[in-house]
């Protein structure tokens, strides 16, 4: 009966709504980076004199930019940095917050209060003032935006692990498992982690959407993707000298920087309403 009745809720039409808005929305742009790793109209840092701030046509869709740039062309290409970076990071964030959060919950005690006051300690300070300044101390790359960001959600995740792992811990087969002499290794690794996924669903898929913003900040201000290459904050931070003249060149990255963001937050929504609705 009850996973018949969680399965009903999983279907219920408010899930259901969140999951198609934001399944169309993220199929968006991730269909314009599947494209986009075996082609683009134009190559996206091809320049033509002759093709300057061109309105959008046939031959360029998305219009071109003030270097006579293939506009979607280059949407396309930054969909790849964009995607790409938000799932490296949240994946380092994920790795570090299960590793720090999950022994935290489990032994308590002083690892619990030394592991704790590093994580309060990075989120007493802004999560993105401190990937900024990571960047610029180790150098502006795709590298380091990732690794920076990582850090910086990692707390999150531990923070997640460890208010779990402290629930679950008191659980009566953790408690068989301990007196059969279980490792606590394996009890952590097989019996714990498992039942923080659906905790961890939501704030993985929350945790890719705030990267993004994160990451198009950082581009935006030139310590993310550096150029050449094509990032959403970085070509909204170039299109605002001709936003009176060429406003497609800040309207069609921002909608797809929305359409990513978005459907991620409608795809998180609906994971919410079917975990905690499933749960009772």
């Amino acid at each position: 009966m009850a996973s018949a009745k969680r399965n009903k809720t999983y279907r219920s039409p408010e899930a259901s709504a969140f999951y198609t808005a934001g399944l169309i929305l993220l199929g968006i742009v991730v269909i314009a980076f599947i494209i986009s790793l075996f082609w683009t109209p134009f190559a996206p840092d091809a320049t033509d004199a002759s093709s300057k701030l061109l309105a959008p046509c046939l031959r360029h869709p998305f219009g071109t930019d003030n270097f006579g740039r293939d506009v979607l062309s280059r949407v396309m290409s930054a969909s790849k940095y964009t995607i790409f970076i938000s799932i490296a990071g949240v994946a380092i964030a994920l790795i570090l917050g299960t590793a720090a959060g999950i022994p935290a919950g489990y032994y308590g005690g002083l690892a619990d209060r030394g592991i704790m006051l590093l994580n309060n300690s990075i989120m007493c300070f802004p999560g993105i003032l401190l990937a900024l300044v990571a960047v610029a101390v180790f150098g502006a790359s795709v590298t380091n935006v990732i690794w920076a960001l990582g850090l910086v959600f990692a707390p999150t995740f531990a923070r997640v692990c460890r208010v779990g792992t402290m629930e679950i811990k008191e659980l009566d087969y953790i408690t068989h498992a301990r007196v059969m002499g279980v490792r606590p290794g394996r009890i952590m690794t097989l019996h714990i982690f498992p039942n923080l996924i659906p905790q961890l669903l939501p704030a993985t898929v929350i945790g890719l959407a705030n990267m993004t913003l994160f990451e198009s900040g950082m581009s935006y201000l030139g310590l993310g993707v550096q150029p050449p290459d094509a990032s959403f904050g970085k070509m909204l931070a170039d299109a605002q000298a001709y936003i009176r003249v060429a406003p497609w060149l800040i309207i069609f990255p921002a909608l797809m920087l929305v359409f990513y963001i978005l459907g991620l937050y409608f795809i998180s929504e609906g994971l919410r309403v079917s975990l905690s609705k499933g749960g009772k």
